[in-house]
Parts: C-alpha cells; structure tokens; sequence
C-alpha cells in the first residue's frame, strides 16, 4: 500500500525529470542557433533588417508619398529579384499580363528580343518580318535611348520593354550604337501588332532537301513544326536544314515538342538542375511509334539562344545532326513564372539547361561542327534576302533594297553536308558484298 510520502516522493520525481526534459529542450534550442540549425533563423534575422529599414525610410524621409510603405516594398522586392542576374525580374500586374501574352506569341512594339550586359541592352535578334528587321537593327547593336531618353539595363528589362513596346501606329524614335562600325544611329519606327508565326519558311531547296526557318519558340511552335515537317515528308524529303539563325528562344515545351518526332519514346532530349541536389528534371520524348530519320543540319548563329540551344544540343549530342554556322548566344537558364497575390508575379531562374551528354549551354553557347563565320551586315543582308522571295530579279532587289543579293554561305556549307551524306550512303549501298 502506497503511502502519501511514497506518492509525494514519485510526484517529486517526475517534476524533476519534466524539469530537466524542458532545460534540455531549451539548451538544444539555443545550441540549433548557434550552430544555424534553426530554419528561419537567417530568414527572421534579414526580416527584421528589411522591417527596420522600411520603418526608418517611411518616418524620416523627406516626402512621405515616396516613403509609403507599399511603395517602399515594391521597389524593395524589385531590387531583390532584379539584381540576381539579368533574367529574374518581379513582374507588376501590367508587366505579368504583357509577359503571359509573349508567351502566346503575340504582342505590340517594334520586334525587338533583347538582353541586358555589362549595363547595356544589347539586341538578340530582331524577330523577322517586323518593324526593326525591315528597319534594318542588326543583332548585336546597343539600343542607347528610346525616344530621346536614355535607356540603359540598370533600369530593368520590363521597364527598357515598356519604352519599345506600345499601341499598334504609335512612334518610336531609337538611337542605336552598332559595335561593328562604331557608329551611332537613329531608326524611327512605327509600332505594330507582332503576330510571330514560329515557322517563318518551309520548302524543298534541291533535290529531296527540305528546310524549316523557326523565328522562336512559342505555344503554338510544336503544332506548326510538326505541320511543316509532315509537308515536307509528303514531298518526299529525305533530308533536312534546320535553320535557327536569330532565333532567341522561348518556351522550353516548345523546343522539346519540336526534336520530339526524331527522338524514341522515353529518350532523354534535354535535362534542368536547379540549386538542390534532387531538382534535376529530364525531358523525354513523348510520342508513339518510329521517329523519322532524315539526314539533318541544324544552322545557328551568335542570335541561336536559349529553346534554339536546347535544340541544336539534343541534336547534337545524340548524332542526329551536323551544326553549322557560329558559336551560338550561351543563354542556358531556365525562367520560372510564379504567379503572386494581386495579380503580380516573378519570373525567377531556377535552374540551367544541359544537353543530353551532361553538357551546360549557359555561358557558353554551342559549337558549330562546322564553322562558317558571317559579318553581321552580310547578316542583316540574309534576313533582309529571306523576307523578300518575292522579288526574284537581282537587278529589282538592288534598286529597291540598295544590294545585289548575297550567297547564303552558311545555307551552302549546309547543303554540302547533306550532298556528301547521300553521296557516301549511295556508295556505301551500292557496295559489292564481297568487298571488306
């Protein structure tokens, strides 16, 4: 029988091992700090920094309209994402609107892609068929000011897209420094509607030849290749130039979509790492039955970036193609679309691009195989050349556009490729068993 000191004394007992449970706990609590094992400690400690500072700024700055606190934590929040490289960007309601509808291939400026360095916006491509293209902006030239203001890539990619894009009539005058010449220039432009159609031409060059042009990577891009291939199977194509000269990338789907049908089912085409040892994502293709095998080439330039590289890599690294032209851009990140409250988002890198051998395109760009260099004028003569089809008569062409027509080097480099694949399959084919 239990008696009230026997009762007293295991009370006493369990109090004390209760005690000594919870200085434990709160000795280990204090230990997970200083070590930074604590997972918001980093976090709490930067809050309450930012919070500080915030409150400090709105009580004591001189106007207090630019101190108001949303004001303060937009700007905030734009410097934050902005600063981490030239892709990342926090995207206001307008700005988040604009961005959804690029990626449906559809928007109104001047048709300009372009990209932020060394505090500099430097043009991409121009988008083919568009005001810039016939205006005559060449990649790689600096846009210096937009309507007379300067324009500089401190002010932020959406802010620099804003000042180019515009109502469908409106004008835009661009002062334009051009690296190659060293000259400064001004092109006034007429804003209109860009509808990018992703395929820009198809057609048979010679022979059983076929060639795609894709000015970008959009929604609707998977849907249009695959209509321009399978016309060009119909015709009886055996072979194939892939041309994704100037073309500055887009939607990752898109390119996946697009090196689908040569590709088995469940073979990798092109992988993303982000930070974290697990975030690795590989996509495979998708569809059922037989890839086609045409002999390929793909053509890309120093304008070949971002989905073009995902392209030409998987290509590339896989045999199922030859690359000609130059080094392409090297923009190998992947942009991920978060969408916030009120309408706003960011559009944050999250990972980096690698081809089916391990390989990384960011920084880098792809090596041609076979590398035939272009001027950046002859450049601008191409694009300008491939637009207009229409005028046949090289003396009409020189008048109107102030230029006898100029061989393709890069196209003929890649038509010899494929002249000399069929050649050695003929021999090879019409071989005598009996020889080694």
């Amino acid at each position: 029988m239990h008696t009230v000191a026997d009762m007293l004394k295991r009370f006493l007992t369990v109090a004390a091992g209760t005690l000594v449970g919870l200085l434990l706990a709160a000795g280990a609590m204090r230990l997970s700090l200083a070590w930074s094992l604590w997972p918001n400690r980093e976090l709490d400690r930067a809050s309450a920094e930012v919070r500080e500072v915030l409150k400090l700024v709105n009580e004591n700055f001189v106007d207090p309209d630019r101190a108001a606190y949303g004001r303060l934590a937009r700007e905030a929040i734009h410097g934050l994402v902005e600063t981490l490289d030239p892709h990342s960007e926090f995207l206001e309601e307008a700005d988040l609107a604009r961005f959804e509808a690029d990626l449906e291939g559809e928007f109104g400026g001047v048709g300009i892609q372009v990209e932020s360095r060394h505090d500099r916006v430097v043009v991409i491509a121009p988008i083919a068929g568009t005001p810039a293209e016939r205006a005559g902006i060449q990649r790689a030239d600096e846009i210096l000011t937009a309507d007379g203001k300067d324009l500089r890539a401190s002010l932020g990619l959406d802010e620099v897209i804003d000042r180019l894009r515009g109502k469908p009539g409106s004008i835009v005058k661009l002062g334009i420094f051009r690296p190659g010449t060293q000259r400064k220039l001004e092109f006034t432009l007429v804003r209109e509607q860009i509808k990018q159609q992703s395929v820009r031409e198809v057609s048979v060059l010679e022979g059983r030849i076929g060639y795609i042009q894709l000015a970008d990577f959009s929604a609707r891009t998977g849907q249009e290749f695959s209509e321009a291939l399978d016309s060009l199977l119909r015709q009886g194509v055996d072979s194939l130039v892939l041309d994704l000269r100037n073309n500055p990338g887009g939607l990752l789907e898109a390119a996946v979509a697009v090196v689908e049908p040569f590709f088995r089912t469940n073979e990798l085409i092109v992988f993303t790492q982000g930070s974290k040892p697990g975030s690795r994502e590989d996509f495979c293709a998708e569809l059922d039955g037989e890839p086609v095998t045409p002999a390929m080439v793909v053509l890309i330039n120093a304008g070949t970036a971002s989905a073009a590289e995902v392209v030409t890599g998987a290509l590339r690294d896989t045999g199922r193609a030859v690359i000609v032209g130059e080094r392409s851009f090297g923009k190998g990140s992947v942009q991920s679309l978060i969408k916030l409250r009120n309408d706003t988002g960011v559009r944050l890198t999250t990972a980096r691009y690698f081809t089916p051998g391990g390989f990384s395109i960011h920084e880098k760009g792809i090596i041609p195989q076979i590398e035939v260099m272009m001027t950046p004028e002859e450049d601008n003569k191409l694009r300008l050349q491939r637009n207009r089809r229409d005028v046949k008569d090289p003396q009409e062409f020189s008048e109107r556009f102030g230029f006898v027509p100029i061989e393709d080097r890069q196209l003929q480099a890649a038509l010899d490729v494929l002249r000399a694949a069929e050649l050695f399959s003929t021999r090879v084919a019409a071989r005598p068993a009996s020889l080694p």
